[in-house]
This record gives structure tokens, C-alpha cells and sequence, in this order.
């Protein structure tokens, strides 16, 4: 458990007594509820010097998932305000090795030749008062010589993913506010990208020799495709030779407010 939870744990645990105490009658004529305010700015003024004088904004924790056997991998990201950045890199041997802020989460399952790793952060409704952005900053190293699906749900952060030297079959990106640069496999045969965002900014970059197919959703979003690789046809976006190209993307893009740009 980390020090932010005991921390409010304990908060909700004396207020708590003091309800009971003062449903007692302990308190007389003293109007409980008029002093839920300043109770609350003590608690929080505590917090901030309970962080400033524990936390280190330099501490992070070092995380390595070994492949054992696997062949193919399923990863699943829950990141919430900060910053995320994922490559290719990982060790011989390993699925996965990164840096993570503490309060990070993990789930592996494995079944038969396939590896299912979910990591979480530990998300704050108010990141800039309960903990700094440096506790939700991860930098992840993936192995590049088996295929991966990735799902990721991310908040209000910057997102830099380099899936370009990787074997990715699948993309499913999920972001709130934020800004992301995603650039896509150069020989994965087939990959399947889909991106659903509220409001956000999102280059997409596909290497070139990397055929694609672009469907777009928008509201008030606005979408910006370099049509002398992938023309226009109709709504969507398609290379020539999508049909044939050895390899290729196809591209689902819903948006509310934000922008998109591929090329």
C-alpha cells in the first residue's frame, strides 16, 4: 500500500470518529458539519508536507517480465497523467523492461504459447494535488521478435510509442486530453490500429514501403492525411496497392475534439 492511500485512510478513519463522537453527543452544541472546511484544509496542508518531506520524486521502480516460452503477447497499459514512452529494446529473453513510478500494478497470465501482462498506475482524481507527474512516468522496452497486441488507455499525458522496428499486430489506443505520437511497424505484415480519443492531438506516422487503409469518425475534430501516399476515396483514406502490399495497416479513427495527423 502506498503512502498516499494510508495517508487519506487515516484521514477517512478520524473523521469518522469524530461523526460518532459527535452523533454521542460528545461535542455538545459544537455544529460538527461547520467544521468539515477547515478540517479539510488541515488535512490536505498535511498532506503537502507529508509529501515534501517523504516522497522522492526521483524514485522509481525497475520492472522486467520474462518471455518463459511465450510467443505472442497480449500487453495492456493503464496510464494516467504523465508521461509514457514505449520502443523496442527489451533483453534476450525478456517480454518486457522499463522504468515505472511507484504505485504501478501488474498482472501476467499465461496460456500455452500467449502471455497476457496488464499494468496499471495507481491514478489520482487530482494528480496535481494528491502526487506530482513524475509518479505516473513510464518508459517501457519491448521485444521486438514476437508478435504483440497492445491496448492502451491513457489520460491526460504525453504518449511517444516508436512500434516501428516491432512485430505489432494490433493497436488499440484509448485517450483523454493528451498528446501522442505513434509511429507504426514497418514489417508487421498486417496491423490493425484502431484510435478512440475525446480530446487530443495525435500524429500518426507510417513508414514508407507500409501500405494503409483510414477510416475516420469525427466531431468536431480535424483530420489531416498526406493524400499522395494515401488518397482519398470517398470518406476514407487508401493506398493503391493496399490490396497486394506485403505489408500494410488498416486504420480506424473516432474523435471527438482534436486533431489527426498521418503521414
Amino acid at each position: 500500500m502506498n503512502r498516499n492511500s494510508v495517508f487519506w485512510g487515516i484521514v477517512l478513519v478520524l473523521f469518522g470518529v469524530l461523526l460518532l463522537l459527535d452523533n454521542l453527543g460528545i461535542f455538545g452544541n459544537i455544529n460538527l458539519w461547520s467544521l468539515v472546511g477547515p478540517l479539510f484544509l488541515i488535512a490536505l496542508g498535511a498532506r503537502l508536507l507529508f509529501r515534501q518531506s517523504f516522497s522522492s520524486q526521483g524514485e522509481t521502480t525497475q520492472i522486467s517480465i520474462p518471455l518463459e516460452g511465450a510467443e505472442r503477447a497480449r500487453l495492456k497499459l493503464n496510464h494516467g497523467a504523465g508521461r509514457l514512452h514505449v520502443a523496442s529494446g527489451a533483453a534476450a529473453g525478456m517480454l518486457l523492461e522499463g522504468d515505472f513510478s511507484r504505485g504501478t500494478t501488474q498482472r501476467v497470465d499465461r496460456r500455452g504459447k500467449e502471455v497476457d501482462v496488464r499494468l496499471s498506475s495507481d491514478i489520482t482524481l487530482i494528480p496535481f494535488i494528491w502526487g506530482s507527474s513524475d509518479a505516473i512516468n513510464w518508459s517501457l522496452r519491448l521485444n521486438r521478435e514476437i508478435p504483440v497486441a497492445l491496448d492502451l488507455e491513457i489520460g491526460a499525458n504525453e504518449a511517444r510509442l516508436d512500434l516501428s522496428d516491432m512485430l505489432v499486430s494490433e493497436v488499440h489506443l484509448k485517450s483523454g486530453a493528451n498528446s501522442t505520437d505513434l509511429r507504426l511497424p514497418s514489417n508487421s505484415g498486417f496491423t490493425r490500429v484502431r484510435i478512440s480519443s475525446g480530446a487530443a492531438s495525435v500524429d500518426v506516422h507510417i513508414p514508407q514501403g507500409v501500405a494503409a487503409q483510414i477510416r475516420s469518425r469525427s466531431g468536431l475534430s480535424s483530420i489531416n492525411v498526406d493524400t499522395r501516399r494515401f488518397p482519398q476515396a470517398g470518406s476514407d483514406y487508401r493506398s493503391p496497392d493496399y490490396d497486394t502490399a506485403a505489408n500494410k495497416v488498416d486504420v480506424d479513427i473516432e474523435m471527438g475534439v482534436g486533431s489527426v495527423t498521418i503521414d
